[in-house]
């Protein structure tokens, strides 16, 4: 296990709120902070790019104020996504300004994250990079990534084909940093099987759509909680790339869940994909194949909380059996 030190003490129980496309921004980020979790935002969900750095500065303020009033509370540090990709022409803008800020995690995918990682060493702080298989495992550990987010089979957004129990283990075996799981990591309990699988965090995206927090429109929230495993669609129409999205949602805008055509990487263009209709991620709502295990929507605070206490009384019975 490889908990990074910058994490040790901070955290209530191993978990990062992923981050989302649109509903993750300075509102839920924060909740999650204090509530003892990672929290983290897209760059790109910063809007003008002037913008970001006024919701660093939020971030940061908030939190800050938060831990000298709380002192007996673990308040976590945040991250921001970046997503490393020709599309993206504002990375170089937004890694300065996190630079300029000294974000504490960065997570970074598609490509191998190189310059980040010297840029966000040159402060002391961490990337964690995201990752579908081995091989893109291989590149990121060559890269001197801290931690990969192995996206495992299941997940919401740009969801791998992988079992958990294949890629955590591979991954192990030629990397000694953190790893991270991703795929339907909903309550406590899948949080601890995440740590008994090998890995030192859950990674947790959808859950946190359903919380008072999120930048989601109550209708996305709402089918959020009456959506199981089998409305979950697995698609590269929309981005170019498989991702995991509600059944519901693609039907209201006018298209057949059930008869896709493929999307081509040539079509990749995430500065843009928050703008574009009926596309991912503004009108196709994505979410992870947990969605069946989220019945209710709640503050993230109360959310964390719950998960800490299903993540104790599940460790209990383990070590009572």
């Amino acid at each position: 296990m490889a908990l990074p030190k910058a994490l040790e003490g901070k955290l209530r129980i191993p978990l990062i709120g992923a981050p989302m496309f649109i509903v993750s921004g300075p509102e839920l980020v924060i909740a999650q902070c204090q509530a003892g979790i990672v929290g983290s935002f897209p760059a790109l969900n910063a809007r003008p790019q002037s913008m970001l750095s006024e919701w660093l500065k939020r971030i940061k303020d908030e939190l800050g104020q938060y831990a000298e009033e709380h002192p007996g509370e673990p308040v976590a540090p945040f991250a921001v996504n970046q997503i490393v990709h020709a599309s993206n022409t504002r990375l170089y803008e937004d890694m300065e300004t996190c630079v300029e800020h000294q974000v504490p995690i960065i997570i970074t995918s598609l490509r191998p994250p190189e310059d980040v990682v010297s840029a966000v060493h040159s402060y002391g702080g961490l990337v964690f990079h995201d990752v579908i298989s081995l091989r893109h495992a291989q590149k990121a550990a060559s890269q001197g990534v801290d931690g990969i987010i192995a996206v495992c089979a299941g997940a919401g957004g740009h969801a791998g084909p992988l079992s958990p129990f294949a890629l955590v283990k591979e991954i192990r075996k030629e990397f000694d940093g953190a790893i991270i799981l991703s795929g339907c990591i909903t309550n406590g309990d899948d949080v601890l099987a995440a740590r008994a699988m090998g890995a030192d965090l859950a990674y947790s995206g959808t859950r946190f759509i359903a919380t008072a927090e999120a930048n989601a429109v109550p209708e996305y929230k709402e089918m959020i909680v009456d959506s199981g495993s089998t409305d979950i669609v697995y698609s590269s129409l929309f981005t170019g790339i498989h991702g995991s999205y509600l059944k519901g949602s693609i039907a209201n805008a006018g298209m057949d869940p059930d008869d896709l055509p493929d999307g081509s990487k040539t079509d990749m263009d995430f500065a843009k994909a928050s703008k574009s209709d009926a596309k991912a991620w503004k009108d196709i709502w994505g979410a992870g194949q947990g969605v069946g295990n989220i019945n209710d929507i709640l503050p993230a605070r109360e959310v964390v909380l719950r998960m800490e206490r299903e993540y104790n009384d599940a460790l209990a019975k383990l070590v009572a059996s």
